[in-house]
């Protein structure tokens, strides 16, 4: 796998400027008091109702649906954002040295930034973006201390040096192979970058090059070991569906039709694959704050591996997903955990996965509710479709 090399960027490098006397908008309310219902208000919620996907519920009045949704929430308010009906969110991260500074990524070009710990939020514009003709989906973004990275599809990679005061845009080789779905900023000038097709690279030196981390595309490595008996490797198309990486940095992969999982440690030349040992599709994987694995299948099965670390042993956990998938899982701590996923749906646990009950905070919230992401074990987020945002209380 050619290593992707970007010498004159340097030269061809613009930069993310912050708006022109742009302000903070009012103080957001919390859900727990009701916001004002004016014309503009209305017409931005009855857009977003109507592109909805099906597994949303039909709600016919938005200002009963947000009334109702107020009076239920406990543990989390809802954020109101100055963006387009139709948004997905689909990453957020803070600046190490200052929590209250934080970057929110969506699609249609979404970059959001708040000073005041998610609050409230104002949109950051990209004229190097703005000149193209293309409409940005930003997957991922991560910190370590000032330094920032961003990625998205088309490829496009942003890097900051001042905790995103600018934002500078570093060329990519066109043989990059696969989409950017997941940037990790690892150390001083240092990052590690995934692709939908099973590459990894590093860079230690700015982006200004990368080496890469495994020998051979995924596509590649089951080519080798399907006669080794990985179920459903024979019609693998090539990409990812889902990928998340650990603490100590290994890696784990959910194929895209759903049918075997795929794992990768530091230091391995290859991915290694999984048969899945459930009968249905595998939805998403990720991490438990234990160092085990948590895995979701369609239709709203949460499964817990045996033990810690990399496992094919997983035991199911009853959850009342009210017949919705189930499509995230985020930790607080080693014993607290929150779930979300179609329609709203919002599981909690307190003893690290072994029961879960259903928070009916988000029940009436018209939306698919994505990814839940932890800060820390006071700051959380939960991001979904229709540029719904809501905030950990406690």
């Amino acid at each position: 796998m050619a290593s992707l090399t970007s010498p004159t960027f340097t030269t061809n490098t613009r930069c993310l400027q912050r708006p022109q006397n742009s302000h903070s908008p009012p103080q957001q309310p919390r859900l727990s008091q009701r916001p004002e219902l004016n014309r503009r208000n209305f017409i931005s919620q009855t857009a977003s109702l109507s592109s909805l996907p099906l597994l949303s519920p039909l709600i016919l009045n938005p200002q009963q649906a947000n009334a109702a949704a107020e009076d239920s929430l406990s543990d989390w308010e809802r954020v109101y954002l100055p963006i387009d009906p139709g948004v997905v969110l689909l990453d957020i991260a803070f600046v190490p040295d200052d929590t209250n500074h934080g970057f929110l990524l969506g699609t249609r070009q979404t970059i959001m930034e708040t000073k005041d710990g998610g609050n409230t939020w104002v949109q950051r514009s990209i004229p190097s973006a703005e000149d193209e003709d293309f409409n940005y989906r930003f997957n991922s973004i991560s910190f370590k201390g000032k330094e920032g990275w961003i990625v998205g599809k088309p490829a496009i990679l942003l890097y900051t040096a001042d905790a995103g005061d600018t934002w500078e845009r570093i060329p990519l080789s066109a043989q990059l192979p696969g989409d950017m779905v997941y940037i990790k900023a690892t150390g001083e000038k240092s990052a590690e970058m995934v692709t939908d097709e099973g590459a990894i690279y590093i860079t230690s030196n700015r982006g200004y090059n990368w080496r890469a981390a495994v020998q051979e595309s995924v596509s590649a490595t089951l080519n080798r070991t399907v006669s080794s008996g990985i179920s459903g490797a024979s019609y693998y198309t090539g990409t990812f569906n889902t990928v998340n990486r650990s603490p100590n940095g290994n890696y784990v992969a959910v194929s895209s039709r759903g049918n075997f999982y795929l794992t990768w440690e530091p230091g391995q030349a290859f991915w290694q694959p999984h048969n899945r040992a459930i009968a249905r599709r595998i939805q998403n994987m990720g991490w438990r704050a234990d160092g085990g694995l948590w895995l979701l299948v369609r239709g709203g099965g949460l499964y817990l591996s045996k033990g810690t670390g990399i496992s094919e042993e997983f035991e199911e956990i009853p959850v009342q997903s009210r017949g919705f998938g189930i499509l995230d899982v985020g930790y607080r701590s080693k014993e607290e955990a929150w779930a979300a996923g179609g329609s709203g749906v919002l599981l909690r646990t307190t003893n690290g996965g072994k029961t879960w009950t259903r928070d009916k905070a988000a029940d009436n919230i018209a939306a698919n509710l994505y990814s839940v992401k932890f800060i820390d074990d006071r700051k959380g987020f939960v991001l979904g479709n229709d540029g719904v945002l809501l905030r950990y209380l406690g």
